[in-house]
């Protein structure tokens, strides 16, 4: 019999709603994982991929990583990894710091031999680099074999890559495919191309609010078959109150049903709905600090427009947008880059990859005037040495869109500490 923990999304360094206190509360998460693997005495903790919440994390959150895994070497608990999206790295990654000091090992083609089972590893991979991937897999003689990657994979909700297609196309057949990357647990047999259990671990800390059940990892036995459970972590508590406000209803409504639970050093996060009074969001994260919360959000999802500075017309759609395109002033790559994502007949799985072509032809033909806009190309002369340079708008090529790979997460973005370090400062 073979027991491991299988984790992932760990997310270590996210700064949540801005305070360091949750950044803290995912290196504990992580921390009790570890004290669970030791206590229970499994034979390895698998790490989906997502160790890091960013690909260049702080030194405190490497120092917090280094000590987790300490104590998992300590304990004699192997620490089997993969890397997600949100830690690659162009060159080598963190992982590989982690497996030159000997406290972990990355799982790849070769197998990884953990009592009876054979684990094997395949990092994040790109939608431009799925087709044609080759899996090189090595053959092994253990009595079960376990595939550890990270993806949004279908037959699962939300997934844009079949595992299936995966399992057909390897030269190993896997008996259990452990996931990271959607944070909801999940768990699912399938028949085809061979029978298998594939499943999700999900986050060990919230990493959004729309992750309303309990954190936690699972504990996978290998014996008989394969056999997934689920073990809860204890998380910081986020309470969730959802209010359909009635006619006449306003904040007062509000901070009673706040008022109904005890929120100390809580993440409360209140929803509303209905027919009610405006509610400032202001007040209610007042009221939440005084009841002690540690942070309060709000998030109102009633529409309030004042229709008299609305003009609509369902004559055209499309010719409105497209005057609106030409009204933002684009230069002729970003309006070829919006003709390809809008309007084109280009199938929705090929856009992306397709923008890409488009961008890289536009930079080898070196076309400067490409990426001119509208409004430069009009400016007058920069040798002018009274003019002023014109006001940069937001354009298809500075807006710093990415598609997140995870069914995300809030919208904060940590902003970059004096304490950042490359790998290059340890090796």
């Amino acid at each position: 019999m073979t027991r491991v923990i299988h984790t992932g999304d760990t997310h270590l360094g996210y700064q949540q709603y801005h305070r360091p206190e949750r950044r803290q509360d995912f290196l504990e998460s992580f921390r009790q994982v570890a004290a669970d693997a030791v206590d229970g005495d499994v034979d390895a903790v698998v790490h989906a991929g997502d160790l890091f919440h960013d690909r260049r994390p702080t030194l405190p959150d490497i120092m917090g990583a280094l000590s987790v895994l300490r104590t998992l070497d300590e304990a004699g608990v192997p620490f089997l990894a993969i890397v997600g999206n949100h830690e690659t790295k162009r060159d080598a990654q963190w992982l590989d710091l982690f497996e030159s000091l000997g406290l972990a090992t990355r799982l790849g083609s070769e197998p990884v031999d953990v009592g009876d089972v054979a684990f094997y590893g395949l990092d994040f991979v790109p939608r431009a680099r799925r087709d044609g991937l080759e899996y090189d897999f090595e053959s092994s003689d253990a009595t079960y074999t376990a595939l550890v990657t990270h993806g949004l994979f279908e037959p699962f909700p939300h997934g844009d890559w079949d595992i299936r297609e995966v399992l057909a196309d390897s030269p190993v057949a896997f008996d259990a495919v452990l996931l990271g990357d959607d944070h909801t647990p999940r768990t699912k047999r399938i028949e085809e191309p061979h029978d298998a259990w594939i499943t999700y671990c999900g986050s060990t800390e919230r990493a959004s609010a729309a992750e309303r059940e309990e954190r936690g990892y699972n504990l996978v036995t290998f014996e008989d078959g394969v056999d997934v459970r689920r073990r809860g972590l204890d998380t910081r508590t986020f309470v969730f109150v959802d209010l359909e406000l009635e006619q006449g209803e306003g904040i007062e409504r509000v901070r009673e049903r706040i008022g109904q639970h005890d929120v100390t050093d809580a993440v409360v996060v209140v929803s509303i709905d209905g027919d009610g009074e405006p509610v400032t969001p202001a007040a209610v994260e007042e009221y939440g600090d005084e009841q002690g919360a540690l942070v309060t959000r709000v998030t109102d999802h009633r529409e309030i427009v004042d229709e008299s500075e609305v003009e609509v017309s369902f004559a055209d759609p499309d010719e409105a947008v497209r005057e609106r395109i030409r009204e933002l002033g684009l230069s002729p790559a970003a309006r070829n880059i919006d003709e390809t994502i809008r309007a084109s007949k280009v199938a929705d799985s090929n856009v992306a990859d397709t923008v890409q072509d488009r961008v890289r032809e536009f930079v080898e033909e070196a076309d400067a005037e490409a990426f001119t806009s509208v409004e430069e190309e009009s400016s007058p002369a920069s040798d002018d040495a009274d003019a002023s340079p014109p006001e940069t708008g937001e354009t298809a090529g500075d807006s710093g869109t990415e598609r997140h790979e995870t069914p995300e997460t809030d919208s904060e973005a940590d902003s970059v500490g004096d304490d950042q370090v490359t790998m290059e400062d340890y090796l």
